[in-house]
């Protein structure tokens, strides 16, 4: 297995110092670290992580704006770690091109396996961040002369319609808006992960999507 490089970016010293001493006793490789999100895009830029852990509330530019120039610049995955508190930066995060969101209180053996799904190019999403999100994003207006929907695929009353998905497409959305990696998603279709990624990326190009992360978002506001 690839040992995952990560980029550690809060403003707090006492909890990066924590995060360094976890991820680095389950052999992942802490590259660097950052207090503010100035800070955070810099060492990005010069360091290339596999993933950047990133906190949304930092002194100066804030973990969305960190978030939207290193996504934009290609310079890592950015995987959050937040607080109930921070709805609308979540909110933000998502559409920013976040690909992951955690709580601060996720245990050791699940931010590890976080960061390695993101370094390998799933998502991970926390479903108690998500629902808090989801009331942030803006929901269609119901279409009473459309088609019933199909059961476990997103209703076709929507904009997933609109983005003209195929039947495929929308079952690896609904997919994704259950949290699923592409390897549950192709073990719950029957298809290759080869054949996944290439719906995922369809996905993400027809809806417009920064992400997993926000196609997920935007599958589970459509239920």
């Amino acid at each position: 297995m690839t040992v995952p490089r990560v980029l550690l970016a809060d403003d707090h010293g006492a909890i990066r110092e924590g995060l360094r001493i976890m991820l680095e006793s389950h052999g992942v490789d802490v590259v660097g670290e950052a207090a503010d999100g100035v800070v955070a895009v810099r060492n990005a830029r010069a360091l290339r992580p596999d993933v950047v852990l990133m906190d949304l509330r930092m002194p100066g530019m804030d973990g969305v704006e960190a978030t939207r120039q290193i996504v934009a610049e290609g310079c890592g995955d950015v995987l959050v770690l937040t607080s109930f508190d921070e709805q609308e930066l979540v909110a933000g995060a998502l559409t920013a091109g976040a690909v992951g969101f955690l709580l601060k209180t996720v245990d050791a053996a699940s931010l590890v396996a976080a960061v390695h799904a993101v370094a390998s190019g799933d998502g991970v999403l926390d479903p108690r961040i998500t629902r808090r999100a989801l009331g942030l994003l803006p929901r269609p207006a119901p279409d009473a002369g459309a088609a019933p929907s199909v059961p476990g695929r997103p209703p076709a009353t929507d904009a997933v319609a609109a983005a003209g998905l195929t039947d495929r497409e929308r079952d690896v959305l609904a997919r994704l808006g259950e949290g699923l990696s592409n390897a549950e998603i192709a073990a719950r279709l029957g298809i290759s992960l080869t054949t996944v990624k290439t719906h995922v990326s369809n996905v993400l190009a027809k809806l417009g999507a920064r992400s997993r992360a926000h196609a997920a978002a935007l599958a589970r506001t459509r239920r």
